[in-house]
């Protein structure tokens, strides 16, 4: 829990993006050493780039300003104008940055059904590959998410994954924006340390964005990684990208601190998901998923299908911010205690009379 954060403040659950730095990542920050990193001697920035290649098994990375920034980047380095790649229908890399691969670089996403659990069907990706024809974009690569609305993709599958998308000849790209979500979970399921299970799931990817915004608790920033040409290329589009700061060591030394002491917390944040859909199940109305990492996503049904915007409006006068965009959405993070966590379960049975 950030102990920068009032007990009595108001409960967000609308995103882990909305984070604080806590005392000891403000300290980091503070007594950063820092430099121009557009020429390359911020020690800071330096040093987070060489920790999570090392931490995630890359031979290098590139610190980006989001990881909308990293995605597009990323997307770019591996594809040319006219070529395309493949993601999911609902995949944040297609769906939700803007359309920038194809705005800024001319590359064609083809998207695909996502599966129940945000994987894609191999025989799907082998149908979406285009043939070698002057008709057709070039296919380049293959993109994954992970987690994937809270969900986490099953290793075994990610291992079925890389192997058939390398025999295609194909680029894997994962965007793990909350790659270590997924980490701590499959850790947590196998009893075994959330740095190992990271690099069990990267080994299956050429290429991987990782947000640091989210529930690690940095206030900004996001990593590419790949190999040592790959970042170069990125290097490169990350300058046209505008993303070529001067002191960002002060937010890489946030991230860095986030690294050593925010990643094995996040099975905290797993704890109080479950112990929020626990104190949702029966009520009548209520449609979920068993949550498996920080993020619960709610459908309204019957007859209280109606009644998202009357349901959002009653927590936010009892002080609980969440999402319904889409569907409502509920997130733990750094910044929410269970005792936030037990106000919107007593907020929401409350308004459902249950």
């Amino acid at each position: 829990m950030n102990t920068t954060t009032p007990s009595s403040a108001r409960v967000d659950l609308r995103s882990d993006t909305v984070t604080r730095p806590t005392a000891g990542m403000r300290e980091a920050m503070a007594q950063a050493l820092v430099g121009d990193d557009v020429f390359g001697d911020d020690p800071s920035v330096n040093e987070l780039q060489e920790k999570i290649a090392k931490m995630l098994g890359f031979e290098a990375a590139l610190f980006m300003s989001t990881g909308t920034q990293s995605n597009l980047c990323g997307i770019l380095s591996h594809c040319q104008r006219g070529d395309e790649y493949i993601a999911g229908q609902m995949a944040h890399c297609y769906r939700w940055e803007g359309g920038g691969a194809a705005v800024f670089g001319s590359v064609q996403p083809q998207p695909l059904t996502q599966q129940a659990d945000g994987s894609l069907a191999l025989q799907d990706i082998e149908a979406a590959i285009k043939p070698d024809d002057a008709h057709f974009a070039k296919t380049k690569m293959v993109a994954l998410e992970n987690t994937w609305g809270g969900k986490v993709l099953p290793q075994s599958y990610l291992n079925d994954y890389s192997n058939f998308v390398q025999e295609k000849g194909l680029a894997r790209h994962l965007d793990g924006a909350r790659l270590f979500n997924a980490a701590v979970a499959q850790a947590t399921a196998l009893g075994t340390s959330p740095y190992a299970e990271v690099k069990n799931i990267t080994q299956c990817f050429d290429s991987v964005s990782v947000c640091f915004s989210k529930g690690l608790g940095a206030p900004m920033g996001s990593a590419l990684c790949g190999s040592k040409e790959y970042i170069a290329k990125a290097h490169r589009l990350r300058k046209m990208a505008g993303g070529g700061l001067r002191q960002a060591g002060f937010m890489a030394a946030a991230v860095s601190y986030a690294l050593d002491h925010h990643v094995t917390r996040m099975a905290e944040d797993h704890q109080l998901m479950a112990h929020l859909a626990q104190g949702l199940a029966g009520i009548p109305g209520l449609q979920f998923e068993t949550p498996q990492t920080n993020i619960l996503f709610v459908d309204l049904v019957g007859e209280a299908k109606s009644r998202g915007a009357a349901l959002q409006a009653h927590l936010k006068s009892e002080g609980i911010d969440m999402t319904g965009l889409y569907r409502l959405r509920f997130v733990t993070h750094l910044d929410v205690d269970r005792a936030g966590v037990d106000r919107a379960i007593a907020a929401i049975r409350q308004f459902f009379g249950a």
